[in-house]
């Protein structure tokens, strides 16, 4: 912990890239906020509904592409620049990130760019490598949108490895793996901590 910030309550925008109804990726983020609720003092975690998203269309900004978006959108980017940090939660397609999170980036990547010097974590769900590939994509996105990602502990879940990870609603009920995300989010902490104190020294 950063002295001087022991009382501060980190911001976390936790944001989902499917958006089906029993999606294991928001599993983890509801998992996630029960972690922060219970256990993880100074940590608020709100999980961003990214699946009223309009498809990205430069076309919907207005006649002057400058800052003027549909209501669904300027809402989450309106969240995000709230938040201290984000929390990304993805399953992997075609080696990459999901479509609704890549739609969800490029609407807050838009001028001015929301995602801007915030520190971030991924933790992933999928078939075979648990996300992995798409977690690398994610990281290179971050690059150009200037994104601080954590580094350790990752997190790779793959879904079908016995024992069960999730019931048929799509919540996690594996215990090892809570622990492994409960890691994750203090990491987070630390790290979003770290760079408030440089920002403001």
């Amino acid at each position: 912990m950063v002295s001087g910030l022991e009382n501060s309550v980190i911001k976390v925008a936790a944001i989902g890239g499917s958006i089906r109804k029993a999606s294991y990726s928001n599993g983890l983020i509801r998992a996630a906020i029960e972690l922060s609720k219970e256990s993880i003092a100074g940590m608020e975690i709100e999980h961003l509904d990214i699946s009223q998203l309009p498809m990205q269309n430069i076309d919907l900004e207005g006649e002057d592409h400058e800052g003027s978006f549909p209501p669904a959108v300027e809402d989450l980017r309106q969240k995000i620049l709230e938040s201290d940090c984000i929390l990304f939660s993805s399953p992997e397609f075609n080696y990459s990130v999901s479509a609704p999170l890549k739609n969800a980036i490029d609407w807050a990547s838009r001028p001015p760019n929301v995602w801007a010097d915030k520190a971030a974590a991924i933790i992933s769900a999928s078939a075979g490598m648990g996300g992995a590939r798409g977690q690398l994509h994610l990281r290179q996105i971050g690059v150009f949108i200037d994104l601080h990602f954590i580094n350790k502990p990752e997190f790779f879940l793959n879904v079908f490895q016995p024992p069960a990870k999730f019931d048929s609603q799509g919540n996690l009920i594996d215990e090892n793996t809570k622990e492994r995300l409960k890691e994750v989010l203090l990491a987070l902490q630390a790290f979003t901590w770290r760079l408030k104190t440089a920002t403001n020294a």
